[in-house]
């Protein structure tokens, strides 16, 4: 610490013979010297006990240039704080964008940096909050009502809590596409339940999180990435309830839109009959997704929709006498039931199908 404050103690012996106090370029001195201790992982309490110390030598000290100069010393250590911070966070978001992207430059030793060992495998959740879109979009990408704005705070706080009960070579928290990404081990499942969690305590009422499946490798963790936030689309365009969907229980639904023409075909042939409906198609669809939820309990699906068991009985027939199918038919209903998922996955009626 001496050969960092033999300009500071030039200072101080120079203001008390002299009573002039420092000037711009001794006090630049000054900073820089606070900015090389930072650099070299000094302890600022140990740069200002160092500088008072060697005030203790001069007599008389000259107390309004000792103020200056240790103000100058914190100045410089602050600023290359900061500056340190600063390229820690670009490094850090430069890195989530290439992992989340797949790009394997120098991946793995940079991942080991930031706590994770990517031979491992890894399961990958994304929390979307109230009235945001999920999207997968480019490097860098925000997206409006997502989480601009105080984002790498909520990140960092959420990741603060992850990492105080797993531990920091466990979890990595992020700001991606406007959604917070939490990627952990596999292994750790409650990891997971606890990142979703902190997003209930953090989001307002109407957030989602997707869970991917666990995958090994960098290319692992994009694939789980982009089923966590492919679940939570899927969830809202099925009109799903739930906060937390996981991409292993939604398999069935990209496995129906890889044959679209197909789905298109099964929706038109099945459902468009119930477009003669009065009151239009969509009171049936409600009800038919009713009483699949409710695993054909016509009460239950009564609640769900708050009218009575009559009506709901009443638009069940009025379904079969119009499609020709009915949901107490194993055979039938499975029909039914995949038609109206195939709806919803590609917003009939609202969008007409060729």
């Amino acid at each position: 610490m001496d050969e960092l404050l033999g300009g500071h103690l030039r200072m101080l012996r120079e203001a008390a013979a002299t009573g002039r106090p420092p000037g711009r370029a001794e006090l630049d001195d000054c900073r820089a010297a606070g900015a090389l201790a930072a650099e070299r992982g000094a302890s600022v309490r140990a740069l200002v006990e160092a500088a008072l110390a060697m005030a203790e030598s001069v007599d008389p000290t000259p107390l309004p240039a000792l103020r200056r100069t240790v103000s100058a010393l914190m100045e410089g250590y602050e600023n290359a704080q900061r500056s340190a911070l600063r390229q820690e966070e670009a490094a850090r978001r430069e890195f989530v964008d290439d992992l989340l992207q797949g790009r394997a430059d120098r991946l793995a030793e940079r991942a080991e940096h930031f706590g994770l060992r990517l031979a491992e495998t890894y399961v990958v959740a994304v929390a979307r909050p109230a009235g945001a879109a999920a999207t997968v979009e480019g490097p860098g990408a925000a997206g409006d009502g997502g989480l601009a704005g105080e984002a790498e705070g909520t990140a960092r706080r959420i990741e603060d809590a992850l990492v105080a009960r797993f531990g920091s070579h466990n979890v990595l928290v992020a700001v991606r596409d406007g959604m917070l990404v939490c990627v952990a081990p596999g292994s750790l499942t409650v990891a997971n339940g606890e990142f979703t969690h902190h997003v209930r305590q953090t989001f307002a009422p109407g957030w989602r999180v997707g869970l991917g499946r666990a995958h090994r490798g960098p290319g692992g963790v994009v694939t789980s990435y982009r089923e966590g936030a492919n679940a939570i689309e899927l969830g809202d365009r099925l009109g799903l309830r739930a906060p937390v969907l996981k991409a292993a229980d939604l398999l069935v639904f990209p496995v129906l839109l890889r044959d679209r023409a197909a789905i298109e075909d099964l929706v038109t042939s099945v459902l468009s009959p119930l477009l003669e409906a009065r009151g239009g198609p969509e009171p049936l669809l409600a009800t038919l997704e009713a009483v699949f939820a409710s695993q054909g309990n016509q009460t239950a699906a009564a609640r769900r929709l708050g009218v009575s068991t009559r009506a709901v009985t009443y638009r069940l027939e009025r379904i079969r006498r119009l499609t020709g199918f009915s949901p107490d038919d194993s055979t039938q209903r499975f029909t039914l039931e995949t038609a109206v998922l195939g709806a919803r996955l590609l917003d009939w009626p609202a969008h007409p199908l060729r």
